[in-house]
């Protein structure tokens, strides 16, 4: 174990780090079923919890309480009433909603000041605040059911729930809100976690759920799931869909999700809580574990600025150890990084290639050629490869060539053909490594 647990570990570790760098300062709302909970998940959801907030991440947590009003209801004898997918909430539910969100509030506090040695908690202080951060107001009457003290939300003290994250704290929002005149209100998670994270123009809103995401068949919920979603085809999923009963239902998140989205909210996830640590590897891994709504496609191939630069040499300084490209001086990287074409996805580099002209040949060279190992079979190569020949194209060259020592076989697959070193322009010839021994492979430009 000893000497493999380096070799798994290490890498790991520096691949996740470009997205503790990118989080750090930020805030997220996360959004937690009542059945979390019940499923016995919350303790180690809270040590994942306090994962995130010790990289620095602002938090604001928000639970639901579904099965546990169930829970106290039938002690009572009494049977949930739903409508149009929403609780009615008389006098007795209301009753049963502020006795499952006491016992509620006790074990998620209870959860967040556990620090026992040898655990991920220990060494932990997380203050958990809590508060009437919530304005309500009544449903009312609709379709002629009236919905008594089920209510929705009217605002959010973004201002207090800042001072106490800026403070450090752990935020908790129960599905609780108040009118101005002292009137409870029940409300559902959903619209609570939205809704805060809307106010306080979050960067991430994660709902963990019963739910894996949202499916790539909806009319097959154990289909696959879409990774990520853009804003756009989420909402004409949304409108093709029935209006949702059940929290199983597709549209039942979705519908939380397009709105946060389409009123500011960076990114929202839906992940299931049934895969352990799955808030930790949606944020900190390049697919996730779930479904991810962003107002336009995440990944973005596109030409790099000198912002990209530290990105670059990241992602080629283990080609360059293990003599699959060959080292650049970094001044030259710097100076050239105008030449080069990236593939970012969620501010994070991901693929790389840069193009050197020769007008005088009317070709250009194609070099440094770099796809993430944690990306790599996804197209992202050929997509780059194309963006290059673009590039080329545009600038009335006839054809661009590459030198490899090791991955011929991938270009002459996507139409480079080999030649002799000499067929190389004259000012990169002079340049050519002959102890490399690099094979050059040229492609025509239609």
């Amino acid at each position: 174990m000893s000497l493999v647990f380096p070799h798994t570990f290490v890498p790991w570790f520096r691949s996740v780090a470009p997205y503790i760098h990118a989080h750090r300062g930020k805030t997220f709302v996360v959004a937690i079923a009542g059945e979390l909970i019940a499923a016995g998940k919350l303790s180690s959801f809270a040590q994942d919890l306090a994962l995130i907030h010790a990289m620095g991440i602002k938090v604001v947590l928000v639970h639901g309480f579904r099965p546990q009003v169930e829970e106290q209801l039938a002690a009572k004898g009494q049977v949930s009433k739903f409508s149009h997918g929403m609780r009615i909430t008389d006098a007795t539910a209301l009753d049963c909603a502020q006795e499952a969100a006491g016992q509620l509030r006790y074990e998620i506090e209870a959860a967040f000041s556990q620090g026992l040695p040898n655990t991920p908690m220990a060494g932990s202080q997380i203050r958990v605040v809590s508060g009437n951060f919530i304005t309500a107001r009544p449903v009312g009457i609709v379709d002629g059911v009236d919905f008594q003290h089920t209510g929705l939300v009217r605002k959010i003290d973004a201002i207090g729930i800042r001072r106490a994250v800026e403070f450090g704290a752990l935020v908790m929002l129960s599905p609780f809100g108040f009118s101005p005149t002292g009137e409870a209100f029940n409300l559902s998670m959903e619209d609570v976690a939205a809704s805060t994270a809307v106010a306080l123009q979050a960067d991430k809103l994660i709902y963990v759920t019963e739910v894996k995401g949202i499916p790539l068949d909806p009319n097959d919920p154990a289909s696959d799931i879409d990774t990520e979603l853009a804003l756009a085809d989420a909402e004409k999923l949304l409108a093709a869909l029935p209006n949702p009963i059940q929290p199983t239902d597709t549209a039942f998140y979705l519908q939380h999700a397009v709105k946060a989205c389409k009123s500011g909210v960076d990114r929202v996830h839906i992940v299931p809580f049934s895969v352990d640590g799955s808030v930790l590897m949606e944020s900190f891994t390049h697919d996730g574990v779930g479904t991810m709504i962003v107002d336009e496609k995440l990944e973005s191939l596109r030409e790099a600025t000198s912002d990209d630069i530290g990105g670059v040499l990241q992602l080629i300084e283990p080609f360059e150890k293990d003599g699959t490209l060959v080292k650049r001086d970094r001044t030259e990287i710097e100076r050239d990084i105008g030449h080069y074409t990236v593939i970012e996805h969620d501010g994070v580099i991901f693929g790389c290639a840069a193009l050197y002209p020769y007008p005088e040949a009317r070709t250009a060279e194609m070099a440094a050629l770099t796809v993430s190992p944690h990306v790599q079979g996804q197209g992202d190569g050929e997509r780059i490869v194309k963006r290059i020949e673009q590039r080329a194209k545009a600038q009335g060259l006839d054809s661009i060539f590459v030198l490899t020592t090791r991955t011929m076989h991938w270009f002459i697959k996507r139409g480079f053909k080999q030649v002799d070193a000499d067929w190389l322009p004259e000012a990169r010839k002079r340049k050519y490594n002959w102890d490399r021994r690099s094979q050059v492979l040229v492609k025509k430009l239609a």
